[in-house]
């Protein structure tokens, strides 16, 4: 069985960096999938369903999402994540450097489990991006995707 997914969607490579260092620092050693723009993320999520190998991709059991995104905007491709039966229950944390209270509110409007503002503090987000892997991987309990809808 192959190690739990994490799907981060994030354009600024220095944050990306700093999300992978800190997961490897507290040991976080699930697979990473990094999508730079949001169509790259809605190609992972919703494409053929194949890797380049033609192997069946596995879906992310979470989901760090960048608002502020190129192509397709984080916000868009939370709408099409919840809109989906597939992906609807997956665990969405925002993940941001936005201070605008409407993209909090619409946010959580469309469905997020949870939003942060990235800090400029390098621990502070270190601590963050740790307590939120840690929470999301290892203490919540989402619903099964085996049962009830297929396809």
């Amino acid at each position: 069985m192959k190690d739990k997914i994490i799907l981060l969607v994030e354009d600024n490579p220095d944050d990306e960096e700093l999300t992978l260092r800190t997961l490897k620092k507290h040991h976080i050693m699930n697979e990473v999938i990094v999508a730079h723009d949001g169509a790259e993320a809605l190609e992972y999520l919703f494409g053929d369903g194949k890797d380049s190998d033609g192997n069946g991709r596995e879906r992310p059991v979470l989901i760090m999402l960048d608002i502020k995104l190129p192509r397709i905007s984080g916000l868009e491709v939370l709408k099409h994540i919840r809109g989906d039966h597939r992906t609807k229950y997956l665990p969405v944390v925002i993940l941001t450097s936005s201070d605008e209270d409407r993209d909090l509110v619409e946010s959580y409007r469309l469905g997020a489990n949870s939003y942060v503002r990235k800090p400029v503090n390098f621990l502070e987000f270190q601590n963050a991006v740790q307590q939120l892997t840690l929470y999301w991987l290892l203490l919540n309990e989402a619903p099964s995707m085996t049962r009830g809808h297929h396809g």
